[in-house]
């Protein structure tokens, strides 16, 4: 590290330019980001994708890029309006690209509605909602709308950039500027928001690129750029004090940042690699809409490091010390902080050195109480009350609901492949589909059947689609119920003969088939995770038991984020906070909370740790270099906490539902951390573990190729019989 470091210094107009045309670039290409991202879910080998792909290759029914016409006149006067709204649709579909007129109906005595298909994904088909609202028109006397998910996804994104504006611009970067002015008291705060000007934009590029061959989600943008910026702030904050505390001792600039990047630059490339072992180990996860943000989330603490390691050096060379001798707070309270012995840290420290036990089991209840509710997660894949009911194509959903009920926003549909062409086939089996047709009539969740009409059977006679109807959303747990008695019972009963496969599909089932396949995956990353900060941790601190110790506190934190989530939406306390209450989480959260926090709550502890290893291989005092770590980087862990609880807390600024339960996991996981965790419960532990924090016998030493240090080498007798 030390070597690297004056290997910038030396080339550091090489570096700098580099720097300027990877952002210039950056900024370019990121620019046409939002026209690839979409909010399309895919389940590769689930049941609901395959008959999915049936009705879009033999139906034309591809929901994804279709588009409705929603309209709505007066009592009785849906039999004048089919007419008209034929006329409106034929225009509007004539502005889609594939665009096909399928289907015009009354669905009720005064709301008429039309499909348009295409045979385009959301990322495409959505770019031309305007166009067609345009050649839509309004039909005198009515309400008039386009919906579906193109038009949805249109319709969100002026929402998302508003949302991304207030939570980074309004809320994040300003929270982040008064910390940073507090902790460093002069203009060197500039440099943490340099470093995430240039990694904000480059890892948004390399989005860009994967976006070109990847399916991934709207919401990337605003993961990127609010987590981006806590992030490089994080680094550049550690390295940027530990350079001041450095020039303070009287080094040289050049040995300075060298020595900075020995101990600070190497922890934060410790702290990088866990981030994104975290997320990245995401991609493994079966659905492209997960690896999509694990791609992101590898990206973002890669480029962060990347920066870090390369301009932050050159930085510090050439701005710091001129940036310092700018004061913005009192000189009194800078040399106050500067007394290590007399800080709020320092006394802090010396309370929990003296009383370790009680702060150890007040800290671990409080992390059990919160945690405690987890008992009442209700899991489900989402819903469009999740989003702003504002929104056009949300209104024209919300007309058909009242309509004819929500389950009709999207119906289970159900597949027959008779298993060969022509109508021979279709006509044995008659009777079972109408015997699946009763059976499905008296289920109390389904308020109507279609398994007759000329749309019930393709064009080569093998398939025939039946439509249920329910009574509740498909996110619901009533249709998720349904979905299970459908497949177990519903479709059994039916008596198919052998070589007829019975498929479920439609919104009910596609919600029950992603929270299975995500559950089934989510355990092996957990295993995974585990592991990968096991190994990499025993490496930076050169000890089994603080990993160890690491994961078991980390888990605490994961679980009281849980818990917060269920008090917060699902028992409503935090409505008059401006949450809404929503009795489920969404399906995706707790992996991506998990696989998030583990690797963020791990830049705080390799931060923290790391200066308490140091302090040890100095003094081989546990008590002191417990405190002295606390005293040292407890203000900066803290600071750098409250920024990354800034930037999540720019989602729960945000309007919509899952953003919000996301935020909000992550902005109180990491203020847990911070405050109890790593301020209370981490010193504590050490000091009840004692000299068994820093054990490493040589086998284990051996393996992760580092050199144990002479306290616990072969030489020191005390230390292996208390290993033993």
């Amino acid at each position: 590290m030390e070597a690297w470091a004056r290997t910038m210094i030396r080339f550091r107009w090489a570096v700098l330019a580099s720097w300027i045309v990877l952002v210039v670039g950056a900024a370019y290409a990121s620019s046409g980001l939002n026209a690839l991202l979409t909010n399309r879910f895919v389940l590769p080998g689930a049941e609901s994708e395959k008959a999915g792909e049936i009705l879009g290759e033999h139906f034309g029914q591809k929901p994804e890029g279709s588009f409705s016409v929603v309209v709505k006149g007066e009592p009785d006067s849906a039999a004048s309006l089919v007419a008209p709204t034929r006329a409106a649709a034929a225009r509007a579909a004539g502005e889609l690209p594939t665009g096909k007129l399928v289907d015009v109906r009354a669905v009720s005595d005064r709301v008429v509605t039309a499909t348009i298909a295409s045979e385009l994904q959301p990322a495409e088909a959505k770019s031309h909602t305007g166009a067609m609202r345009a050649a839509l028109g309004d039909i005198t006397g009515t309400d008039t709308y386009l919906t579906g998910q193109s038009a949805i996804e249109r319709d969100l994104e002026p929402v998302q950039n508003r949302d991304l504006f207030v939570g980074e611009v309004l809320i994040a970067i300003p929270i982040a500027l008064v910390i940073l002015i507090f902790v460093f008291g002069t203009l060197s705060f500039l440099l943490p928001f340099m470093l995430a000007a240039v990694a904000i934009p480059v890892t948004l590029a390399c989005v860009w690129v994967f976006a070109n061959f990847m399916t991934l989600s709207t919401y990337l943008t605003n993961m990127v750029t609010l987590i981006g910026l806590g992030i490089a702030i994080d680094y550049s904050l550690l390295m940027v004090y530990r350079y001041r505390e450095e020039r303070k001792a009287g080094r040289a600039k050049e040995d300075a940042v060298a020595r900075t990047m020995e101990t600070a630059g190497r922890a934060v490339v410790f702290s990088g690699t866990a981030v994104a072992i975290g997320l990245a180990l995401m991609l493994a996860m079966p659905l492209p809409f997960m690896r999509g943000f694990g791609l992101a989330g590898l990206l973002i603490p890669l480029v962060s490091v990347l920066a870090a390691v390369t301009l932050l050096p050159v930085l510090l060379y050439w701005l710091e010390d001129r940036l310092d001798r700018v004061r913005l707070v009192p000189k009194r309270v800078i040399e106050r902080r500067e007394d290590q012995e007399q800080t709020f840290w320092a006394r802090l420290a010396g309370a929990i050195m003296r009383r370790p036990l009680a702060f150890a089991v007040g800290t671990v209840a409080l992390l059990v109480a919160l945690a405690l509710p987890v008992t009442a997660l209700q899991l489900g894949p989402g819903s469009n009350e999740g989003v702003p009911q504002r929104l056009e194509a949300v209104q024209g959903l919300n007309v058909l609901a009242a309509e004819i009920g929500d389950g009709a926003l999207s119906p289970t549909k159900i597949v027959i492949d008779t298993g060969r062409a022509g109508g021979a086939r279709a006509a044995e089996i008659q009777a079972d589909k109408e015997r699946l047709a009763t059976l499905l009539r008296t289920d109390p969740e389904i308020t109507d059947v279609v398994a007759d009409g000329p749309q019930t059977i393709d064009a080569s006679s093998r398939y025939i689609q039946v439509e249920a109807i329910g009574r509740h959303e498909y996110g619901l747990p009533a249709s998720q119920k349904f979905v299970d008695r459908l497949r177990d019972e519903i479709i059994p009963a039916a008596g198919f003969p052998a070589g007829v496969e019975v498929l479920a599909g439609g919104g009910p089932s596609f919600g029950v088939d992603f929270l299975d396949i995500t559950y089934g995956a989510f355990p092996w990353l957990v295993v995974a995770v585990l592991l990968a900060t096991y190994v990499l941790l025993v490496r930076a601190f050169r000890s089994l038991v603080l990993p160890l110790k690491a994961i078991i506190l980390n888990l605490l934190s994961v679980g009281a984020a849980y818990g917060v989530l269920v008090i917060a939406f699902k028992f409503g306390a935090g409505e008059p906070f401006g949450l809404t209450q929503f009795d489920q989480i969404e399906g995706w959260i707790p992996v991506f909370l998990f696989a998030m926090l583990f690797g963020l709550s791990m830049d705080y502890e390799v931060f923290l740790v790391s200066r308490m290893r140091e302090e040890w291989d100095a003094r081989r005092d546990n008590e002191a270099a417990v405190t002295q770590g606390l005293a040292k980087t407890g203000r900066l862990v803290t600071a750098a906490g409250l920024i990354m609880f800034a930037a999540f807390m720019g989602f729960v600024a945000g309007s919509i539902v899952g953003l919000q339960q996301f935020g909000l996991g992550l902005a109180v996981a990491i203020l847990i951390d911070v405050t109890i965790i790593r301020a209370l419960l981490v010193p504590s532990a050490m000091k009840l573990f004692g000299r068994w924090n820093w054990w490493l016998p040589d086998w284990a030493a051996r393996i992760v190729r580092v050199q144990p240090s002479p306290l616990e080498g072969s030489a020191q007798p005390a230390v292996r019989a208390a290993a033993r």
